[in-house]
This record gives C-alpha cells, structure tokens and sequence, in this order.
C-alpha cells in the first residue's frame, strides 16, 4: 500500500512538471522528443518489443519480409512516443488546435448516425493517439460520452480525467455504469467505445486469419438498443497531424438468434478494422497479446527427413495438441522439412546458433536465410506456430531461432546440439543420454512413439482388412509378431544370427500353434531380405510378411503390434523397441553382437525393468514359450506419460 501510494505521488509530480516544460516546447519539437523516446524504447523495451513484432508477424508475415516486419515495429514504437508525449500537448487542444492538426474522412456520416435519435456509438480499436482521439471525439459539437477505468495509482487518473472533462467529455464512472449507458443512448447522445482486446469474456473472431478475442459491447448494444455503430479510425499522417475516419453507419443484421448476430456482426466490423489496420500498421497498439485469448493453436513439427525423429514428434505433437483440446482450443498440426544447403551448412548453422540472443534473433534470421535452402527458409519464415517441435541435435537451433522469432512453446527431444537446455520451454531426453536435472527436463526412458491401446487397435484393423493372407489363418489365438530392422553405422544384423532366430520363431509357432506376422525395415540388407522370403514367404503359419524395401505399408508396425499376443525385436533400434514395450504386450528382444555399450546399456535397462525379455537368438524358442505358459504381469512403458505432464507445464 505503501509503495504504491509513493509510486502514485512521484508519478503525479513527474507528470505535472513534465507537461510544465513540455507546455513551453512547439508542438514538432515535442513530438520530435517522443520519436526520440520512441527510439529508445524501441532499444531498450526488449520484451515489449517482442509481442510487437510476434503481432506483427502474425498480421504480415505472408506479405512481408521479416526486415520489413521490423521496419514497422521501430515505426509502431515512433509513433507510440509521440502519443505518449501527445498527452501533454491536451491542455492546448482547443478548436484552434483541432482545426490545424485533424482533418476527417467521412464526417458527414455523424449527421446522419445522429438523425436517427438512438444514440451513435464512435466505435474504435486501440490505435492512432488514444487520448487525443477522445478529446478531437468531444470537439465536435455534440455530446461526448468516455467510460472510465479506475486506474491504479488515484492521483494520476484524477488529472486524466480533468483534463478529459475540460475539453468537454463526459466520463461514465464504474457506479451505476450500464444505467448511464442506456441514459446517454435515449438521450441521442454519442459515447466512444472499442471492440478489441476483449480478454478472456470476449466473442473469439477472426483477425488477420486467426482466432482473436474482442469485446461485443457496441453490438450487444446496438442490437437491443438501436444504436447506430460508427467505426473510426485515427492514424497519424505526419508530426502532428492526425486524420480521423469515419465509416459509413454500420448496418446490423438481426436474424433473432442473438448469439449468432453478435459473432456476425463482431466480425464483419472485425475485418472493416483490419483493413484500417492493414492500410495504416503503425498506429495500431500492437504491444498487447492480441490473440492471446484465440481458441486456435498452431503446432509446427520440424523434420530432418529421420523416420524415427519424425515419429517421436509428431507422438509429442499429439500429446501437445490433446492438452491444448482440453483447454477448448483447436489444433493444427503442420510438418515441415528442414533441408539445409549442404552438410557443412548444418554445421556452421548449429556453432552460429551458439551466439543467437533471446531477442536479438527476432526479425533477423540470417543464419536461417544463409544456411536452408530456399524453399524451407521461406516456409519457415511465413508460419505463425504457437508450439515448435523437433527432434534431433541438428533441429534444435532452427527451433529455438524460430521460436524466438514466432514468442512460441519450444519443445526438443534429445540432446539440442551445443545449446543450453535453459533455451527452451522443455527439453525431452532420454535415461541413456545421461540428461541433468532440471525443471524443464522429461526424462524418458526409451525413445517417444504414437503407440497407445486405440492407435494399434485402428491399425490392426487397416491392416487385417488389406494385407494379412486369409488363405494363411490357423484359427490360432496366438500370434507372434516379429519386428527386424537392419545395419546402422556400428552394428550389422547378419545371416546367421537371423537364420537361427527364424527358426526358433518357426519353432515356437509350431509349439504354440500361432501364427506369424512379419515386417523388415528400410535398413534390412539385401542379404537378410532373401533369408526372410526363403524362409517364410510359403510358410503356413506365416500370416503376413512385408519386405520394407520393396513396399513399405505405413500401418505395418502398429497393425503388427495390434495383432501380436508375443513381440520379438531386432536389437539395435531404440525406436523399434520402445514402440514395441508401449504397445502392451510380451516383447523379446534377441541379442546380438556388435552392438555399442550405450545401446547394450539401454537394453539391460529395459530388461532390468521389465519392459523387455532379453534372449540369445538359439534361446528364443524356450523364452517366447515360458512368456506365454507363465503370463507375467506385463509392465509396458510409459514415456508419453511422463512427457504429458511435463507439456501439462507449458500449454
């Protein structure tokens, strides 16, 4: 209470003895003074700064650069000086003033509006000098109504509103509020309202092609009271000079669903401010979170062509977008592929990002510009994503570079390259790569998947309705699905390791009389392939069988998850197993040599925690049959929970 009422104090004093020196300056030295200050903010109001150009982006980033963009804020911050120091110049801004410095557009429409004796609402949004406009608003020879705010700090908001109501508004305090409202209407009179930046009860509309909240007021009123809607529009032409617009009467459609008519008119009046908007962008308060309140929420997934990073985000956009459902919002889920101009382009991109600012990448994006190739720079830079997500170490630099750019929610999965884990919103690692212990770390213990009970489910149907062999059923209730993948940069799957779990697999099928459902990868060598057809292409209990290379059938692993009781899995392929443990089901990894010791660590992990049996290929067939006579409980693995409480955090 204290500090506020010193606060309060010193603010009246600072501002009385500010417009005392002020009163004394030409009106173009003064508003010089505020493009100064202007400037300064521009510099210093880092944050600020950032909502401004992010707003920007989203009302013109399709059409216009991001240095173009930039431009405009420095405009916006100019402009906002000069109104800022506009404020003083109000003791002075008499009929002589006025005349001088405003001209209209469209002034006749007031005459009209006013004949038709229900009262005129100036309608506006916040933009051009906003104290100013109400004082030009009073100036005009019919009676000016202002609703007022209680502001914070008492002293300052009684001198602003001395100086309203001496230059001839009509200020509606918070005490019997609506009951003035009605009066001034049936009094013919006029009252300034404004229809954006409706907070959390606004009517979401569209505003520059995404969701916004604005305030229904003036349309609620018009339509129950008959007054006549004015929209206006002040914009700075130059220095002092201010031009104000007035639209034609606005016409309101009433079709007797009253909820219906206010979202309809709101937005057509919506998008006659936007073109205001559009045609003059720097008097428009763009420092607000316009769209802050919108039920549309954009998630962008960065891909670096990596099927596996690929699935691990979009299983993580998944989770992002049903968290953001149940806030009530609507989600778009758009991928893009990252490209970049060469190898040594990923490089240099990743050391450069090491010296990119929080604020100082917005509108900059040189790195981007000089590092991707053309066609994914200009995707990039022309989307407006509320959430970026990527995975991989060479992503994470293009994520936090846009994400700076766009003021969104940035999640990476894996370790980000040589940047802090600080960076970003959250961080997803896994257990293996040994992540620190912070709050915006998800720690997960294998790599994250789509897999869940209904996904499976669905693709098991896709799957049995096209590509399983009817004339192969044994009318078995077991079924053992079998997932191999390949060579990778330090371990090789070889013939003979495969010709011994085959047939420890064709063994246990007999044993269990199931049935077998088979696919390799896009890894698998030639070498294995012709083994696999050899062996199982006219097999009987061989239900299904896909060689990757040769078609590759997108529901293959979750229909094949979705149709197995018992799992068997090459080792080397984190992504593979970790789809395999979250499906629910008995899972037996097979080992091998060759493998690194990070990876035998992961597995012995998985093992340890009994998500996985662990078996030596001549031993598969005594592992899969003691699985199915025993039936342990099965403790499959749960990652997407973790990551949904950690993204909880964040949406």
């Amino acid at each position: 209470m204290k500090k506020d009422f010193l606060i309060d104090y010193s603010s009246y004093i600072l501002f009385r003895a500010v417009a005392f020196i002020i009163g004394f300056l030409p009106i173009r030295v003064g508003l010089f003074l505020g493009e100064r200050i202007g400037d300064l903010l521009y510099a210093l109001d880092v944050k600020h700064k950032a909502i401004v150009y992010a707003n920007l982006k989203v009302a013109f980033g399709k059409s216009r650069s991001p240095s173009q963009l930039k431009k405009l804020a420095r405009g916006f911050y100019r402009n906002f000086g000069q109104s800022l120091v506009e404020i003083f110049f109000i003791p002075f801004a008499d009929e002589k003033y006025i005349k001088k410095y405003v001209s209209f557009e469209g002034y006749g429409h007031i005459d009209e509006a006013f004949k038709k004796g229900r009262g005129v609402i100036l309608l506006g949004v916040h933009a051009g000098s906003w104290e100013l406009s109400n004082i030009i608003c009073a100036s005009l020879g019919f009676p000016f109504n202002l609703i007022v705010r209680e502001q914070k700090f008492s002293r300052l908001n009684k001198l602003l509103n001395s100086y309203r109501r001496k230059k001839g508004c009509k200020l509606l305090e918070r005490e019997n509020q609506t009951r003035q409202l009605i009066q001034v209407l049936k009094n013919n009179e006029s009252i300034g309202l404004t229809c954006d930046q409706g907070g959390r009860s606004g009517t979401i509309v569209k505003f520059f092609g995404k969701d916004a909240s604005m305030a229904s007021g003036a349309v609620r009123l018009a339509l129950k009271y008959g007054a006549v809607i004015l929209p206006a529009y002040y914009t700075r032409v130059k220095g002092p000079y201010i031009k104000t617009i007035i639209d034609a009467p606005f016409e309101v459609s009433q079709t007797g669903d009253l909820e219906k008519d206010i979202w309809d008119n709101l937005q057509r009046l919506t998008r006659i401010f936007e073109r205001k908007v559009e045609a003059f962008p720097r008097d428009y308060l763009w420092s607000y979170k316009t769209w802050k309140y919108g039920a549309g929420r954009n998630i962008l997934i960065l891909s670096d062509a990596k099927a596996g990073h690929l699935r691990q985000s979009q299983a993580a956009a998944k989770i992002a977008a049903g968290l953001f459902q149940d806030n009530g919002a609507r989600v778009n889920i758009e991928t893009v592929e990252v490209r970049f101009k060469s190898k040594l382009a990923s490089r240099a991109l990743s050391a450069s990002s090491c010296l990119s600012g929080k604020y100082s990448c917005q509108g900059c994006l040189w790195c981007l510009r000089s590092f991707l190739e053309p066609q994914a720079y200009q995707k990039l830079v022309s989307m407006n994503p509320d959430m970026i997500i990527s995975c991989g170490s060479s992503l994470a630099p293009i994520n936090y570079v846009l994400t700076r750019e766009n003021l969104a929610k940035s999640v990476v999965i894996m370790k980000p390259s040589f940047l802090s884990m600080k960076r970003f919103d959250l961080v997803v690692m896994p257990w293996h790569d040994k992540p620190p212990k912070r709050k915006n770390v998800a720690v997960i213990e294998g790599a994250l998947n789509l897999i869940e009970e209904e996904y499976v489910k669905e693709q098991a149907e896709r799957l049995e309705k096209s590509w399983v062999n009817k004339s192969k059923v044994t009318g078995s209730q077991v079924s053992i699905g079998v997932l191999i993948g390949g060579n990778t940069k330090n371990f090789s799957l070889t013939k003979k390791t495969m010709s011994e779990v085959i047939n420890q697999i064709k063994l246990s099928a007999e044993r269990l009389d199931a049935d077998i459902l088979l696919t390799t990868s896009r890894r698998t060598s030639k070498e294995v392939e012709d083994l696999i057809k050899k062996e199982l292409a006219n097999y009987s209990r061989c239900r299904f069988l896909i060689i990757a290379n040769e078609k590759n059938i997108p529901e293959a692993v979750g229909g094949i998850l979705g149709l197995s009781s018992i799992v068997v899995s090459s080792p080397e392929s984190i992504s593979m197993i970790s789809e395999a443990s979250s499906s629910n089901r008995y899972v037996v990894v097979f080992d091998a040599p060759g493998l690194r010791a990070k990876h035998r660590s992961f597995i012995k992990h998985f093992s340890d925690k009994r998500h996985i049996c662990l078996s030596d290929p001549d031993d598969l067939k005594t592992t899969i049959e003691d699985l199915w006579q025993n039936k342990p409980e099965i403790v499959p693995l749960k990652d997407s929970l973790v990551v949904n409480q950690a993204l909880r955090r964040i949406v």
